[in-house]
């Protein structure tokens, strides 16, 4: 007894089997064959998906079998190809292998024995007599003419397609086809189909028709009959299979091939069935258009270009309908798609959307790297490596003062200062910037909108202003009157430029200043202000030909105690003239007092007008140094006479005040004062020398009265004497 857990192990352990071997097929061949060679005996059963190999007959010994059997390739029937004799050989052990060229097998070996069927054609050594009857008849057994059957046939099947007969009796028909098809024969020798034939599977077929007796033995030889299938148009054209989109470039000339559709159609070839034409459809023409985009070879579907322009960028379906019978009527006809992309070349040039810029105002104190203007270009075509953009200064740039900036791949360039500019050397500047492609253009070359011009104007750059002193501060008693001047602001150093001065946050309102002198007064009088207070005020100056250049500085007031005031004390000074209408002259009025009290101590003295207004409105006084001051006309007319005009002198905390005696006339040219006179003796008045003059217009009037009434009078008197009181003219 084997253990069980042995039977275990034998079964778990992989066994070899060998692999399946076709069956022996065994085949009888009758001796002395009188029919037709080869005379087919039986088809193997090859594989069809290994037909790349090669077949091998060999004998039983495994070399090359030297005799009459043979293997057709096509059709995989096993053949002989001469009669046998039993008496030679009464089997043939066979066996067929399909092979690669290097000898590996690829199917089989599978095993054939072929038995020779024994006929009675050796005499014995006995004799016997017979008699037979022999009767002639007509044979029958004739050649068929070729039968043409059409495919598709609509017709209840099995189909009757013709008939053989063999005259004699006890006949068996047997029917083989090459290659085998749907045909069989009945015991009446009449030929049918059993189901529709396909031309475009099989053109046509070879039928061998075999009378044979019950023992399967041929009475004749075979009848041939060929089999033709007609065609008939049952195969739609087949368009090419949809590849990549075809590329052409813009611009390409009229008449360039751009594809060949060819469609196939399976019917017979060289006849209408198969005969093919196309029909462009589209893309159609646009309207209005003088032609199409595309043309089309209706015979050879060649499709070139037509005289309409193409566009970059566009995808364009091409709809193509293959006709068979020629396009006839009733034909069959599919539709074959193409699609083509028209890609851009580089044609057109970048152009700036600006030509002109500016004119754009530099300072020419502005940094280099400065950005002047930004420029922006676009390019019409499509293609990233075509819109690539060169910039370059073209002129206007010989110092090399400006500079362009730019990404490759942008659109925009910047203009930027690279060095100083200078009023002096170069008010003005026009700079021509030119774009152009980075790839070479195609077809026409740039045109005007390739430049810009940027017009830039540079900025005389003037210094501010700047006043002598950053912060200004003065003390003063809070007893001091209006219109005291407190101090002068003044530029650092003497300048050609007029200032404008004013003051901010005054918010008490006790100060003013002359806008061109710069003087600080006192508005009004320090109503409030104490002892020990400071009073802050900004002092802004701006140029007057430029009024966004200017300066400022802070003015600080320190208030004192009041002083008691001194008595007034009118200082002689000497009388001066002035001309009106005001003329450029001017009183010149000394601050130093004979009154040593007044006069001791070290400073500056300051001057300012009396509070009257009528005087402050006539008069202005501006100093001169530390010691003096100008007095002259505030209005371009004063009234002639002479004037005393009230001058407050401030000195080391000391104040008082003048009388400047002024006399106000009208001058000549000279700018001399005319003055009046009293009249001078012996010599008329107006009134008297106009009293003289209309009485002697009186007088000679009178007297000429008299002379013409005297004429009239005497005239009248003449006209009034009689006719014949006037004497007769003597007749000589």
């Amino acid at each position: 007894m084997v253990p069980a857990w042995l039977w275990l192990l034998y079964l778990s352990i992989p066994q070899a089997v060998p692999e399946a071997q076709p069956e022996e097929l065994y085949v009888e061949v009758p001796e002395n064959y009188g029919g037709n060679f080869p005379l087919y005996l039986t088809k193997l059963l090859l594989p069809h998906e290994e037909a790349e190999g090669q077949i091998v007959l060999s004998g039983d010994s495994g070399r090359t079998a030297e005799g009459p059997f043979a293997v057709d390739p096509e059709s995989g029937f096993l053949l002989v190809t001469k009669a046998l004799d039993r008496e030679e050989q009464a089997e043939y052990q066979l066996q067929v292998t399909l092979e690669t060229k290097d000898g590996h097998v690829l199917w089989g070996p599978q095993p054939v024995l072929v038995h020779v069927k024994d006929e009675n054609d050796q005499a014995s050594g006995h004799q016997a007599t017979a008699t037979v009857e022999v009767s002639i008849v007509e044979s029958t057994w004739v050649p068929l003419e070729p039968i043409h059957l059409a495919e598709n046939l609509k017709v209840s099947y099995p189909h009757h397609v013709a008939q053989v007969h063999w005259s004699g009796g006890d006949v068996h028909y047997h029917l083989e086809s090459q290659p085998p098809g749907p045909f069989g024969v009945d015991t009446e020798g009449i030929l049918y189909v059993t189901r529709e034939l396909d031309r475009e599977t099989q053109a046509e077929y070879l039928l061998q028709l075999r009378a044979q007796n019950l023992r399967g033995e041929d009475y004749a030889e075979p009848l041939g009959l060929h089999v033709v299938v007609m065609d008939e148009n049952d195969n739609v054209p087949v368009c090419p299979p949809p590849g990549p989109p075809l590329s052409i470039p813009e611009l390409s000339p009229i008449g360039t091939e751009v594809t060949r559709v060819v469609a196939k159609d399976a019917d017979a070839p060289d006849s209408p069935n198969s005969h093919i034409v196309y029909q462009l459809l589209s893309p159609e023409p646009e309207e209005g258009a003088e032609g199409r985009t595309f043309e089309l070879d209706p015979t050879s579907g060649s499709v070139s270009l037509g005289i309409a322009p193409l566009q970059a960028g566009q995808d364009i379906l091409l709809q193509v309908l293959a006709m068979d019978l020629a396009g006839a009527e009733g034909g069959l006809s599919s539709m074959c798609e193409v699609t083509i992309t028209v890609t851009d070349i580089n044609d057109h040039a970048p152009e700036f959307t600006t030509s002109q810029i500016g004119p754009i105002s530099l300072p020419e104190d502005v940094e280099p790297g400065t950005l002047v203007a930004t420029l922006t270009a676009t390019d019409a075509d499509l293609e990233p490596a075509f819109r690539l953009m060169d910039f370059a200064i073209e002129k206007g740039n010989m110092e090399g003062i400006f500079g362009l900036d730019w990404e490759p791949d942008s659109g925009h360039v910047q203009l930027r200062l690279r060095k100083n500019l200078s009023y002096e050397a170069a008010p003005s500047h026009e700079v021509v910037v030119v774009v152009q492609n980075v790839a070479e253009l195609v077809g026409p070359g740039p045109g005007p909108g390739a430049t810009a011009t940027v017009t830039v104007l540079v900025e005389r750059m003037i210094p501010p202003p700047k006043l002598d002193q950053e912060s200004y501060e003065t003390s003063v008693p809070v007893s001091t009157p209006a219109g005291s001047l407190l101090l002068t602001v003044q530029a650092s150093e003497p300048m050609n430029r007029t200032l404008r001065f004013s003051l901010v946050n005054d918010s008490e309102g006790w100060l003013c200043i002359e806008k061109v002198s710069g003087e600080v007064h006192t508005a009004q009088s320090l109503q409030g202000a104490r002892p020990g207070d400071t009073y802050t005020v900004l002092v802004e100056a701006q140029d007057a030909d430029e009024p966004r250049l200017s300066t400022s500085a802070t003015l600080v007031i320190h208030f004192l105690k009041a002083s008691p005031a001194p008595a007034l004390t009118l200082a002689p000074v000497l009388s001066r003239h002035l001309c009106t209408p005001r003329q450029d002259h001017g009183v010149i009025v000394s601050g130093r007092s004979e009154d040593p009290d007044l006069a001791s101590g070290h400073g500056p003295y300051s001057f300012a007008l009396g509070p009257n207004p009528t005087v402050q409105r006539d008069w202005r006084l501006q100093p001169l140094n530390g010691s003096h001051a100008y007095l002259t006309l505030a209005l371009h007319w004063v009234e002639p006479r002479e004037h005393r005009v009230p001058v407050v002198v401030s000195h080391n905390a000391q104040t008082w005040q003048l009388l400047v005696r002024v006399i106000v006339c009208r001058c000549n040219k000279e700018g001399q004062c005319m003055r009046k006179v009293g009249r001078m003796k012996g010599m008329p008045t107006k009134l008297s020398a106009v009293g003289i003059l209309v009485g002697t217009l009186a007088a000679i009037g009178f007297f000429l009265i008299l002379i013409f009434t005297h004429l009239a009078l005497a005239r009248k008197k003449h006209l009034d004497q009689p006719a014949d009181s006037v004497p007769l003219k003597t007749t000589v």
